[in-house]
């Protein structure tokens, strides 16, 4: 990848920027080749999902994106600026959420001290720091508004939800803090069908307010729904890619399984 300005903005197909890049990432453990030479890219204001079978290398690019693999070879820009990744923290520095299968929530806190979790607002009046409760419960109701979370308060405790209503919480907070990429792995994997519905309108209400967001899943049904371009990774390789609309879910287990041996 040549180099480019700082302030570039990378034009996608049809001249869209895209919101994440990644060129010839290689990742190596030991003797083992997790990623090999993967070079793929997502755009904002879209789903961008990316399958295959397990031991892919699913998890180990989303690792490197999200600082807690440094990758062997090759480059991640977001946005067009080409970042290093040595960390969670400076992913989440800069502007780069996730949302794991575990959700991160902590059960006997409430809604809104889940949002706020390692992030707490406060005030302060000479020495004295106090956390601003007023101001964070108001940011979590917004958030949680803009996306139609159904949240019965945001004082509840996170144990007293359901499982579709935690799903949209986890979302919703990653949508508020997130300014360059939103990571979702498995989103829905173990909802009824009512709250996976609800989970995918939330991401498409996400989607809809031009967050880019990248998608894991092994629902294909789910990634043909949602997913505007879906990527193929197979044995640590990319084995195709393109966008969802010319695909189906036979074509996609294909190029998973390696019964169809498509290059993209």
């Amino acid at each position: 990848m040549t180099g480019r300005a700082d302030d570039a903005v990378l034009p996608g197909p049809g001249g869209s920027p895209l919101a994440l890049e990644v060129d010839g990432l290689t990742k190596r453990f030991g003797g083992l080749t997790a990623l090999d030479g993967v070079s793929l890219w997502a755009r904002a204001g879209e789903v961008t999902a990316i399958v295959g079978d397990n031991g892919a290398g699913k998890s180990t690019l989303v690792k490197c994106v999200t600082g807690i693999h440094a990758a062997d070879e090759g480059t991640i820009s977001l946005s067009g600026n080409r970042v290093k990744l040595s960390s969670p923290k400076e992913a989440l520095n800069e502007g780069i959420e996730t949302v794991y299968q575990d959700l991160s929530l902590v059960d006997d806190l409430t809604v809104v001290q889940n949002f706020f979790l390692g992030r707490e607002e406060t005030r302060s009046l000479g020495p004295v720091r106090w956390l601003d409760r007023g101001s964070m419960r108001r940011q979590v109701a917004s958030a949680t508004s803009l996306l139609s979370v159904n949240v019965p308060s945001p004082n509840d405790r996170v144990r007293r939800l359901s499982g579709g209503q935690r799903q949209a919480v986890a979302i919703a907070r990653a949508a508020m803090f997130a300014t360059r990429l939103v990571i979702m792995d498995e989103p829905t994997a173990s909802l009824g069908v009512q709250e996976t519905a609800r989970v995918e309108d939330v991401v498409r209400r996400m989607r809809d307010r031009g967050l880019p967001i990248l998608l894991i899943s092994h629902d294909m049904q789910q990634v043909l729904r949602l997913a505007n371009q879906v990527w193929v990774l197979r044995g640590g390789r990319l084995a195709g890619g393109g966008p969802t609309a010319e695909f189906n879910g036979e074509r996609l287990v294909a190029l998973i399984t390696g019964a169809n041996q498509e290059v993209s």
